[in-house]
């Protein structure tokens, strides 16, 4: 299994860190040419405007929007989460738009309002996972082929999975918690329904 991580900007070092921990084969993504042959791709957390223009820079954007049209795994996190929704609030640039979510930035405030919490994830077993938010997004809006992972306490979803698209709000990749991780090397192995 070879998973790939948008290496753009963003916390790509990390997700990187977890799947060498996992013992999956990984390829830091920059460039087109890297997207090929790639069983699954991770999209990090970072600036969702930065990351946005680079893919766009780069020529990336096409390429894993027919990659996803075409079934490949994709995994996004915070701003990875923001360029997978068909729709998000006041993106200056293109998202990639393959997940049909609607989602707002910065929906909790600044840099200072980032927090932690437990959050229950029935897929990843009762133990309860931290939740990790840095000026995160919250989903405001799901279509029927989507199923919510998470919710914070107040009902907000925060993690959706669409056929092989998975998407959070928060930051697996900042914990030592490797389940989120190991859930998305089961759908792209093709484990879970």
């Amino acid at each position: 299994m070879r998973i790939g991580v948008l290496a753009a900007q963003g916390a790509f070092a990390e997700h990187i860190a977890i799947l060498h921990q996992l013992k999956v084969e990984v390829t830091p993504v920059r460039l087109p040419a890297e997207l090929v042959g790639l069983d699954g791709l991770i999209i990090p957390g970072g600036e969702s405007t930065s990351i946005s223009r680079l893919m766009l820079d780069y020529n990336l954007a096409s390429e894993i929007r027919s990659l996803a049209k075409n079934g490949l795994p994709i995994f996004g996190t915070c701003a990875g989460m923001i360029l997978l929704a068909k729709r998000n609030s006041a993106l200056a640039a293109e998202p990639l738009g393959v997940m049909d979510i609607t989602v707002r930035r910065n929906a909790f405030g600044r840099q200072r309002d980032s927090f932690e919490t437990e959050l229950s994830i029935p897929v990843l077993g009762e133990k309860p996972f931290p939740g990790v938010f840095i000026r995160a997004p919250v989903i405001e809006q799901v279509n029927s082929e989507v199923e919510i992972l998470a919710r914070l306490a107040d009902g907000t979803s925060v993690a959706v999975r669409q056929g092989k698209l998975l998407a959070s709000a928060f930051h697996p990749e900042l914990t030592n918690d490797l389940r989120f991780h190991q859930y998305f090397l089961d759908i792209v192995a093709g484990g879970t329904t």
